[in-house]
């Protein structure tokens, strides 16, 4: 049991092994699809390297499902963690504008590892990253769902989310997901 006080904490080196070792458990960061077999692989091969990409020093490319290489955004990755490692929450981004590419499905994303849910843990990242994006400009972040996940929705709706309504395929798992907007705070 641990006794630390709930913290968002950007990827590091010392963080590293509770994030892996999540991974090994079978927990995927991304809720579109499982890359824990990837991360695992990246985070060994280039420790250094993978941190930056999630600690938003990376520039260039990624490739999409398609085989379109497109430019990476600009984000901001911080890891849950109540004295071991408890999930992440990404922010992503285009500087200076609030609309994203067609090929994002919304500004923010979080995933919290399956032993560690039902803590509110979250409600709490999402509620500490809403100042982060204020900073940033965004004057509210859209985020998916899938329409079946109610405690996602209930994160949201906690912060002053609205259903916006249905939004097509992003990752071609689901036939629809489901937009939600907060606002951040900002003017």
């Amino acid at each position: 049991m641990t006794t630390q006080a709930f913290r968002l904490l950007p990827p590091s080196c010392d963080l590293l092994p509770g994030y892996r070792e999540a991974l090994r458990r079978g927990w995927s960061p991304n809720n579109l699809r499982d890359v824990s077999a990837e991360d695992l692989a990246a985070s060994a091969a280039d420790p250094d390297g993978f941190l930056a990409i999630l600690r938003g020093e990376a520039t260039g490319t990624i490739l999409l499902p398609d085989g379109r290489a497109v430019p990476r955004l600009p984000g901001v990755t911080r890891w849950m963690w109540d004295g071991d490692f408890c999930g992440s929450l990404n922010l992503r981004h285009v500087p200076g504008r609030q609309d994203l590419p067609a090929h994002v499905s919304g500004h923010v994303g979080y995933a919290v590892v399956p032993w560690k849910r039902g803590r509110g843990y979250a409600t709490r990242a999402l509620g500490l990253m809403l100042p982060i994006a204020a900073e940033r400009g965004l004057a509210w972040l859209d985020a998916t769902v899938d329409p079946e996940n109610h405690a996602s929705r209930r994160v949201l709706v906690a912060h002053g989310g609205r259903e916006i309504g249905p939004q097509g395929p992003a990752d071609r798992r689901t036939a629809q997901r489901t937009l939600f907007r907060v606002p951040t705070g900002l003017g």
